[in-house]
């Protein structure tokens, strides 16, 4: 058994129409699903403690802020998901932390975009939080990108890195080739 808290506002994306999304990963993990939709707390219960903890990611990445369909992406065992807190890069003020977030999105959400394309990860803004789903390669490099955003770098610096290691990967140097 395992629990966990997700945003009340996302229990619903969570339940899905007809309670279909959460019995496809009840399914997909032979897991049970409980949810508190007053609290926003899920009682994962399975027999399985691997089929538990990828609910468990699943689950997380729902709530913070994922499509379902590229939260379930979880389930392949090459896939992770890497969770920043933005309050510790901003001075916590909700100006600082929307200033932030905006460096992040970037004009048109091209920063963003950029990341992900780049990357070939998965990128959800949502609270005070940066998520990003992908290998764990590719988490290692967007995570890189999206810390440096953090910390001030100037969006240029941080497009170069990106298309450097793009480079390395397509030569096969980053997937042990």
């Amino acid at each position: 058994m395992d629990e966990l808290r997700i945003p009340k506002e996302r229990i619903a994306i969570l339940i899905g129409k007809k309670g279909e999304t959460k019995s496809k990963i009840s399914k997909l993990t032979n897991t049970k699903l409980t949810i508190d939709s007053k609290e926003g707390d899920i009682i994962i219960n399975g027999d399985n403690g691997l089929e538990t903890y990828l609910a468990k990611k699943v689950i997380t990445a729902i709530g913070r802020g994922f499509n379902p369909d590229i939260a379930l992406t979880l389930l392949d065992e090459d896939k992770g998901i890497e969770i920043i807190n933005i309050q510790n890069f901003s001075r916590k003020t909700k100006n600082d932390i929307i200033r932030i977030k905006g460096r992040l999105i970037g004009r048109e959400g091209k920063a963003r975009e950029l990341i992900e394309s780049s990357a070939n990860v998965e990128i959800s803004i949502y609270g005070k939080t940066i998520s990003i789903i992908g290998n764990q390669i590719n988490l290692n490099i967007a995570r890189h990108a999206v810390i440096n955003l953090l910390q001030g770098s100037k969006h240029g610096n941080v497009y170069s890195y990106l298309e450097k290691q793009k480079k390395k990967m397509k030569r096969g140097y980053l997937n042990g080739g």
